[in-house]
């Protein structure tokens, strides 16, 4: 979509790309972000794609129209390249197929192009294009939002569950290894939400392994605490959500707990006006850059914590997407890469919210929100890894004016010193980074006492904040 791959991080022509095309630039801050899992290749672009069109000889592959965004698609970065990409990033790759203008036959060839050893057509088929060992995708997406009007091949609930669950089950024919990720609704506000998941679990709850949540948020009526209140919403629909997984548990009589992808999830707001105006039918159309603003990164970070807190259910959550559009790296065709202000909170997270999420408990005073309910002014959550002995403490503080104490009270682990301690605050509220100035940024800070095992942070007004800690 738009400059995500072409002039994202695919430019050939760059000065410092690598002899296939990749910007080494991009591909060092994709690095920095250590993201484990990369979804490919979406998204709407996913329901009109035919795969085989990006594999192959380069100077005979297909130039098509992409119908999702109304744009022109050279397919010269296809399968192959985005698998070596993938690996130089130090990702895996989690594999959508195309559901909407096609369906389980190429969905199977594709798995089999992937990842079958050899000696059939589509196996062998791989090997001749330069890839002997199976590429080994683990993960597969049954489509994309296909409640969708919008989509491609839009398909009523009925329609699409009985196509998932016969997809589902002839993929994990040619491979049982594999886990598979059904479509949930779009977004929450969607009118058959609910009712949609009801449906198609009925028909795939036995041969899938995710139900996918998709959602994006944005501050439209500049209401600094309605927006940052969007995190508290995000938990209610992840809440909703499992509650109807475990209703058809129950339904079923099943022993699987259904586990949740939340495999699109970002704020997009700022180009909604302006992308109305673009051009058709360009190559690489400089869609939904959203340039991204401290309020923001404040945003991201509360909804990270609540991707946290509801790690024991939420076990995938891709942010869309990773450059140029709605992205935290941005790119100038031929020139610079940098990072926008959400790069940051994103990143600490990814680093130090690996391990075991720990249930806390908070005492706090709240706000309310019409239509969301009470706020927390604060909202945290600790990360526990066990092979350095850490505890790491993310936190918000949405209060406007105040400072607030987050006081830890832990009663079987012993604090033995704070590695780091880090703070997003003080900053104007629609301080952008670019590619000159690096502005919002964190900083280090000692704004913790400790005395005993008495703990504290001292949380800014309006502050992302995270502190390590060497535990034992």
């Amino acid at each position: 979509m738009g400059r995500a791959v072409y002039e994202g991080f695919y430019e050939p022509n760059h000065k410092i790309s690598d002899d296939e095309g990749f910007r080494q630039d991009v591909l060092m801050l994709c690095q920095e972000l250590k993201v484990p899992l990369i979804r490919y290749p979406g998204g709407n672009f996913v329901s009109g794609y035919e795969w085989q069109d990006g594999i192959g000889a380069k100077e005979k592959r297909p130039v098509r129209l992409d119908l999702a965004w109304q744009s022109i698609e050279s397919n010269q970065f296809g399968l192959h390249e985005f698998m070596s990409w993938s690996q130089k990033v130090g990702s895996e790759a989690m594999m959508a197929v195309n559901l909407g203008t096609r369906g389980m036959s190429e969905a199977r060839n594709l798995l089999e192009y992937c990842n079958f050893s050899g000696g059939t057509y589509w196996s062998d088929l791989r090997k001749a294009n330069g890839q002997g060992e199976p590429f080994g995708i683990k993960t597969w997406c049954l489509g994309n939002e296909m409640d969708g009007p919008w989509q491609i091949g839009h398909k009523t609930a009925e329609e699409y569950g009985r196509l998932a669950e016969e997809t589902a089950k002839v993929m994990k024919l040619v491979d049982p290894t594999i886990e598979l990720v059904v479509c949930g609704s779009s977004f929450r506000e969607m009118p058959t939400y609910g009712e949609w998941e009801q449906t198609v679990l009925r028909h795939t709850y036995d041969d899938v392994d995710y139900l996918s949540l998709h959602q994006y948020y944005g501050n439209q009526e500049d209401d600094i605490g309605r927006y940052l209140a969007r995190a508290v919403e995000m938990s209610q629909f992840i809440q909703e959500v499992t509650a109807i997984c475990d209703q058809i548990q129950e339904e079923k009589q099943s022993d699987k707990q259904m586990m949740l992808s939340f495999d699109e999830w970002n704020i997009w707001y700022h180009t909604l006006e302006s992308d109305k105006e673009q051009v058709l039918w360009q190559e690489a159309p400089p869609l939904l850059q959203d340039v991204y603003t401290f309020e923001d990164a404040l945003l991201l970070g509360s909804m990270l914590i609540t991707l946290l807190k509801h790690a024991d259910r939420v076990k995938i959550a891709c942010l869309a997407q990773l450059v140029n559009v709605i992205a935290p790296i941005m790119t100038e065709k031929e020139g610079a890469a940098w990072k926008q202000t959400t790069f940051y909170p994103f990143q600490q997270v990814s680093l130090y919210g690996r391990g075991t999420a720990l249930k806390t408990e908070l005492t706090v005073n709240h706000y309310f929100v019409e239509g969301i309910g009470e706020v927390p002014f604060v909202d945290s959550v600790a990360v526990y890894q066990v092979d350095d002995q850490t505890v790491t403490i993310f936190a918000i503080n949405r209060h406007q004016s105040e400072v607030m104490d987050l006081f830890l009270d832990v009663d079987t682990i012993v604090v033995e010193e704070v590695l780091e301690a880090s703070e997003l605050a003080g900053f104007a509220l629609k301080a952008v980074n670019t590619k000159d100035q690096q502005v919002v940024v964190p900083c280090e800070v000692d704004n913790y006492h400790q005395e005993g095992q008495s703990f504290c942070v001292s949380l800014k007004p309006l502050s992302w904040n995270m502190v390590r800690l060497k535990v034992k």
